[in-house]
């Protein structure tokens, strides 16, 4: 089961992130495509056995399902696979080996405490710049 082996490097790096920033995690967020080659409800049993022994055992993982989206070259289009069986375009049937979306397997974010009483997200996009915080 590599699924534990994947939530202990999760938690590696929010705490990684936390240490810098000097901030307490309070969630992960995960963008998982259904090409990644791991189980969800694997993961998040993983990661609640890993977060036990780690800096964070607050900490929750909140997993975003990213769907298969293939690049139709007759089309000329990105669209959502018809399944993960036939990676062919949905419009016009033509198969693809095109895969634009689903292989993802991400940390997207961060939710942190930085004094008790807000929870702010980080993201990529707004990792350097002044985040939008919101009370909880």
């Amino acid at each position: 089961m590599h699924e534990l082996s994947i939530a202990m490097s999760i938690l590696e790096v929010a705490e990684e992130e936390a240490e810098r920033r000097g901030l307490q995690v309070m969630a992960i967020h995960l963008r998982l495509g259904a090409f990644a080659g791991v189980v969800k409800e694997a993961l998040l049993s993983s990661f609640e056995m890993a977060r036990e022994n780690s800096a964070m055992p607050q900490a929750e993982l909140i997993v975003e399902d990213v769907p298969i989206v293939v690049y139709c070259p007759a089309c000329r289009k990105e669209s959502p696979a018809a399944s993960m069986q036939e990676i062919c375009c949905p419009i016009c049937g033509v198969p693809t080996p095109d895969v634009v979306h689903g292989r993802e397997l991400e940390v997207s974010g961060l939710e942190v405490r930085d004094d008790g009483t807000e929870v702010t997200p980080t993201t990529p996009e707004t990792d350097g710049a002044e985040p939008t915080a919101e009370t909880n």
